[in-house]
C-alpha cells in the first residue's frame, strides 16, 4: 500500500523539472502558437476552466492583458457553456483559451462547444493528457505531459498549465525576452523547495492555526484563490483569498493569534502590501510574506515580475501537504473529492472534484 501523501509530495518537488520540460516544449511550438495568433485579430481573450483550471484562467487573464494590452477575462466553463449572452460578445473577435489537467471535465468540452457554435474566433487548448477530448477540440491544442499527475488536488498540473499561459501571453506580446528569462525559473523553484521546505512543514504541522488568509493582488489574486482551495482540498481548513487592501475592508475582523497570513507581495507595490501585513502582524496574526526580495520567503529569481509569479506556488502546496499529513488526512485523495468532474445527459454529476 502506498504511504499517504506520497503523491502529492513527489509532484510538488518535482515542478521545477516539469516547468523545465515544458518551456522546452513551448519554445519549440513557437511557430504555431504565433500562426493562431496572426490569424485573428481579436479584440478580446477569454480564458476558462473548472476548479483549479478557473483560478488558474483568472491569473492568466490578468497576465495576458497587461503583457497585451487586450481585454483579457477569466470565467468557469460553465458559466461560458450555460450564460454565453454575459460571458463574451459574439460579434467581437475572440480568442478562447480552455484549460483542463484531465482534457475530459464536462462543462469545459461543453464551454468549447458552445463557443464555436455561437462565438466569432478561434480556440486554444491547454491539457495534460493527449488522448482525451479537449486535445482535439481547438484550433490549437498543447498538451503539456509534464503536468500529469496521480494525485487528485493540482499541484504540478496547475503551475505546469500556468506556465503555459504565462509563455503564450508573452510570446503573443512578442516580448522574446521575457520568454528567454523564463527559463530561470526551473533553477529558482528548486532553489525555493531546497531553502524553505522546513519552515512550510513547520506552518503546515501547527495545528494551533485555524484560520488561513490568502492574498494576492493584480497577477496574483487568481493564484491567492488557488492557495486557498489547495488548503481547503488537502487539510480541510478553513482558508480565504482576499486583494491586499481589500482585507482592511472587513475580513481583518478574523484576525487572531491563530490566523495565518500568506502575502504573495508585488515588487510594483511592494511598500503598500507590506503595511498590510505589518498591520495584521500587529492585530496578532502569523505572516509569511513572499516576494523576490525583502520577505520572508525570498525568490532571488532574477527573472521579472510579469512571468515569475508561479514562484509563489510550491511553499502554499507544501504548507497545505503537511497540514493534511499533521490532521492524518490523506493529501493524495482528499475528502468526497475524485480527480475528474463528469455530468450525465441529467446534468447531475457522475463523480465530484
Amino acid at each position: 500500500m502506498v504511504e499517504a501523501g506520497t503523491y502529492t509530495r513527489t509532484e510538488i518537488f518535482s515542478q521545477p523539472e516539469a516547468w523545465a520540460k515544458t518551456l522546452q516544449q513551448l519554445h519549440s511550438l513557437t511557430a504555431e502558437i504565433s500562426a493562431v495568433f496572426q490569424q485573428g485579430s481579436f479584440q478580446a481573450v477569454l480564458f476558462t476552466g473548472c476548479g483549479s483550471t478557473y483560478y488558474l484562467a483568472i491569473a492568466a487573464a490578468a497576465v495576458c492583458q497587461q503583457l497585451t494590452g487586450i481585454p483579457a477575462r477569466g470565467l468557469p466553463a460553465s458559466e461560458i457553456w450555460l450564460y454565453p449572452d454575459s460571458a463574451y460578445i459574439p460579434t467581437q473577435q475572440t480568442l478562447l483559451v480552455a484549460i483542463s489537467r484531465s482534457g475530459e471535465t464536462t462543462e469545459t468540452l461543453r464551454a468549447v462547444e458552445s463557443f464555436k457554435a455561437h462565438g466569432q474566433g478561434k480556440v486554444i487548448t491547454l491539457s495534460c493528457y493527449g488522448d482525451m477530448p479537449l486535445a482535439t477540440a481547438g484550433d490549437l491544442n498543447l498538451v503539456l505531459d509534464a503536468g500529469q499527475e496521480q494525485s487528485v488536488a493540482q499541484t504540478r498540473a496547475f503551475s505546469v498549465l500556468y506556465l503555459g499561459t504565462v509563455f503564450l501571453s508573452a510570446l503573443w506580446a512578442g516580448k522574446t525576452d521575457l520568454l528567454d528569462t523564463m527559463n530561470k525559473l526551473p533553477e529558482a523553484g528548486t532553489n525555493l523547495l531546497r531553502d524553505y521546505a522546513d519552515r512550510a512543514k513547520q506552518l503546515g504541522g501547527d495545528l494551533t492555526l485555524d484560520r488561513f488568509y490568502l492574498l494576492g493582488s493584480g497577477l496574483r489574486y487568481g493564484l491567492a484563490a488557488e492557495v486557498s482551495l489547495k488548503l481547503k482540498e488537502m487539510s480541510l481548513s478553513h482558508s480565504e483569498p482576499f486583494h491586499f487592501l481589500e482585507y482592511r475592508h472587513g475580513p481583518m475582523s478574523m484576525v487572531t493569534p491563530k490566523t495565518l497570513i500568506y502575502g504573495m507581495v508585488s515588487e510594483a507595490n511592494h511598500a503598500a502590501e507590506a503595511l498590510v501585513l505589518a498591520e495584521m502582524k500587529a492585530r496578532g496574526a502569523q505572516i509569511l510574506s513572499l516576494g523576490e526580495a525583502d520577505t520572508d520567503v525570498v525568490f532571488k529569481s532574477g527573472v521579472p515580475e510579469a512571468v515569475r509569479n508561479v514562484l509563489y506556488l510550491p511553499v502554499a502546496q507544501l504548507i497545505a501537504f503537511e497540514r493534511s499529513l499533521a490532521k492524518g488526512l490523506n493529501p493524495d485523495r482528499p475528502n468526497n473529492l475524485e480527480t475528474v468532474v463528469r455530468l450525465d445527459g441529467n446534468g447531475h454529476a457522475t463523480q465530484t472534484a
